[in-house]
């Protein structure tokens, strides 16, 4: 399960990289279409790198499982619009390993330093 998910995180990394450059450099505006699509996928982006922002709690393994964890869920939650929006049946099928493996990554982090799922 965590050495197979490597393949998915640099997948994700790719494709969180391309939806990021297509939103910051489009030089069209947001259609009304994809208009929510890019306000909720900017909130989610948001709301991940604020979650990631935790003070340190003095381990170096609570520390990293306590940004990786908003890390992983962000990206389910960009998975979960994803699907929402999406019509491409590569993409879906993407995002729903991605929802799936994320949410497997997170439990084992959470279980290697001791906590509860």
């Amino acid at each position: 399960m965590w050495f197979r998910s490597r393949g998915a995180e640099a997948l994700f990394a790719g494709i969180l990289g391309s939806v990021s450059l297509m939103v910051a450099t489009s030089a069209a505006p947001p259609t009304q279409t994809d208009e929510p699509f890019r306000n909720q996928l900017h909130a989610a982006m948001m709301k991940m790198d604020d979650n990631m922002s935790m003070p340190a709690m003095g381990s170096v393994d609570a520390d990293f499982v306590s940004m990786m964890v908003p890390h992983h869920q962000g990206a389910i939650e960009m998975a979960r619009i994803q699907l929402r929006y999406s019509h491409n049946s590569q993409l879906i099928r993407i995002c729903e390993e991605i929802i799936v493996e994320q949410q497997q990554e997170i439990e084992v982090m959470r279980r290697a330093i001791g906590q509860q799922p």
